[in-house]
C-alpha cells in the first residue's frame, strides 16, 4: 500500500514538472523570438515600466509646482518660480513655500531646502496668530536651511508635498482652533484635493482626534507626528510651511486657489461630518430647536433658568449646552446642524455657527464693553455663511460690573479708556470678570424676532 502511494506521488510530481516545461516552452518558443530575444524583450518591458515610474515622479513634481504657486502672487510667485523657495509674512501669519525636493529632519524640526545660493537660515513658527506673544510662546519654531549644505540622508520618502503647521498656540479653545488652524488649513490646502501630507508640530493627540474628520477630508494620508520618530528624516517633493490666514473666521474667496468661500467651507464641514441638513427649511419639527450655550466661568447668565422658561413659552424646544457637551465635536456638530436658533453670550461657543444649517439664526448677547469684538469675531462671519444674525446688547444694569464699579466709573461710562490701557487690562475687566443678569422682558423681543427670521432667505441662498 505504501509503495503504491509513493508511485502516485512520483507520478503527480512528474506531471507538474512536465506542465511547467510546457508552459516555459510556449512562452519562449511559440513566437518568432529566440529565447535570447524573448528575455531581451522582457528586460525592455521592465525598463519601460521603470521609465514610466520616473516620468510619473516628474509629473508629480510639476503638479506640485502648479499647486504651490497658486498660494502666492506678485513678487512672491516670481521668486518661487525662479528660485524654488519663497516666504510671505503679514501681521497674523508667516508662510514659506518650496516647489522642489526638501528634507525634513524631525529631530530638530529642521527643513533643508537645496540651493546653489549662499546659505540662509530662517526660523518660522507655523501658527496663524503671530501678533499674539502668548499664543506664539506655545508654538515650537521650525528652522529652514536654504542653500548649498550637506543635508542628512532620507530615511522615509514621500510622493506628496508636506504641509507643516502647529497644533499649539491657543488650541483648547474652539474659536482659536477653528479660526487659527482649521479655516487656514482649508484655505491653504483645499485645492490640493487631498494629495498632500500633514506634518503637525506640537502634536496633540486629542486635537488630532477631535478634528480627525476634517484632517482626513483634506489629506488622504495619516498625519505625521515628528515627536513619534524624532530621528527620522522625511523627504518630500515640495512643502508648505505655515498656513494662510484671512482674518476672524474669514475666507476671502478672491484670494483662495479655487475661489472657495465661507459658504464653501460650511459645505465642506457638512461633508466631513456627514451632516444631513443643508437648509433650516428641511427641519420638520413641531417645535424648532433652540440651543442655548451656557457659560460657567465668565459672562455667566445668572438668571438662565428664567431665560429658558421664556424661550419655551415662545414655542422652542430649548437645549442648554455646556462645555463638556461640546467636547465631542462629532456629536455636537450634528446637534447644531439640527437646530434653528443658536443663542449665547459673546464667547468661543458661538464659533459653532459653522455647523448651523443655512437660514438658521444666531443671537449673540453682547456684554458691556465688548461691542466691537462681538460684531467682528462672531457677527460679521454669519453673513458669509448664510446664517441670520441678531445682537442683544445689554444695558449697564444687566452687567455685574455695575455692582462692582458703580454707574459713574469709567469702566461703565467709558470702556474705550480701559481698552486704551491695553488688551490684557481690558480683558481682565470685560471678559474675565463680567457676568450677566438679562432683562427677560427686553430680551424676549429679540427671541421673538429670531423666531420670525427662521428660514428667511439669507444673502447666499
Amino acid at each position: 500500500m505504501g509503495k503504491e502511494q509513493k508511485k502516485m506521488a512520483l507520478g503527480a510530481t512528474s506531471f507538474v514538472f512536465l506542465f511547467i516545461l510546457t508552459c516555459l516552452y510556449a512562452a519562449l518558443f511559440t513566437s518568432n523570438l529566440t529565447p535570447f530575444e524573448s528575455w531581451k524583450q522582457k528586460l525592455s518591458d521592465w525598463r519601460g515600466i521603470h521609465n514610466k515610474k520616473a516620468d510619473r515622479t516628474i509629473e508629480i513634481n510639476e503638479s506640485v509646482k502648479l499647486l504651490l504657486r497658486r498660494l502666492v502672487r506678485g513678487e512672491d510667485r516670481i521668486k518661487l518660480d525662479t528660485t524654488g523657495f519663497s516666504c510671505h509674512t503679514d501681521l497674523h501669519s508667516e508662510l514659506c513655500l518650496v516647489n522642489k525636493p526638501v528634507r525634513i529632519d524631525n529631530s530638530g524640526l529642521t527643513i533643508y531646502v537645496p540651493s546653489s545660493q549662499s546659505y540662509v537660515n530662517r526660523t518660522l513658527k507655523p501658527y496663524a496668530n503671530r501678533d499674539d506673544g502668548t499664543a506664539m510662546s506655545r508654538v515650537s519654531p521650525v528652522k529652514i536651511v536654504n542653500g548649498d549644505v550637506n543635508a542628512p540622508a532620507c530615511r522615509i520618502t514621500h510622493d506628496a508635498p508636506a504641509v507643516v503647521f502647529s497644533s499649539g498656540g491657543f488650541t483648547g479653545n474652539v474659536f482659536h482652533e477653528i479660526n487659527e488652524v482649521i479655516i487656514p488649513l482649508f484655505i491653504t490646502t483645499r485645492h490640493f484635493r487631498s494629495r498632500l501630507k500633514f506634518l503637525i508640530t506640537d502634536y496633540k493627540p486629542w486635537w488630532v482626534s477631535k478634528y480627525s474628520k476634517v484632517l482626513t477630508h483634506l489629506s488622504h494620508y495619516e498625519a505625521i507626528n515628528p515627536a513619534a520618530n524624532g530621528s527620522a528624516v522625511h523627504c518630500f517633493p515640495g512643502a508648505v510651511i505655515g498656513l494662510v490666514y484671512h482674518g476672524k473666521l474669514a475666507l476671502n474667496a478672491t484670494d483662495i486657489p479655487g475661489g472657495y468661500s465661507a459658504f464653501d467651507f460650511k459645505h465642506f464641514l457638512r461633508e466631513s461630518y456627514n451632516l444631513k441638513i443643508k437648509n433650516v427649511s428641511e427641519i420638520k419639527r413641531e417645535k424648532p430647536i433652540l440651543i442655548l450655550i451656557s457659560r460657567k466661568k465668565s459672562r455667566v447668565v445668572s438668571n438662565e433658568n428664567e431665560i429658558v422658561v421664556m424661550m419655551e413659552e415662545l414655542g422652542f424646544e430649548v437645549v442648554v449646552t455646556r462645555p463638556n457637551r461640546m467636547s465631542n465635536l462629532n456629536k455636537f456638530a450634528a446637534l447644531v446642524n439640527s437646530c434653528s436658533v443658536l443663542v449665547g453670550a459673546h464667547g468661543a461657543g458661538l464659533t459653532n455657527q459653522v455647523f448651523l444649517p443655512d437660514g438658521a439664526v444666531m443671537v449673540q448677547v453682547v456684554p458691556l464693553g465688548l461691542e466691537w469684538a462681538s460684531t467682528n469675531y462672531y457677527g460679521a462671519p454669519t453673513k458669509e455663511m448664510g446664517v441670520q444674525y441678531l445682537e442683544y446688547k445689554i444695558e449697564p444694569e444687566e452687567s455685574s460690573l455695575m455692582q462692582t464699579y458703580g454707574r459713574d466709573h469709567p469702566v461703565i461710562t467709558d470702556p474705550a479708556s480701559v481698552f486704551a490701557k491695553g488688551y490684557y487690562a481690558a480683558r481682565a475687566v470685560y471678559i474675565d470678570a463680567q457676568n450677566l443678569k438679562i432683562n427677560v422682558k427686553r430680551f424676549k423681543e429679540t427671541v421673538v424676532q429670531a423666531k420670525e427670521l427662521i428660514g428667511r432667505s439669507s444673502p447666499l441662498n
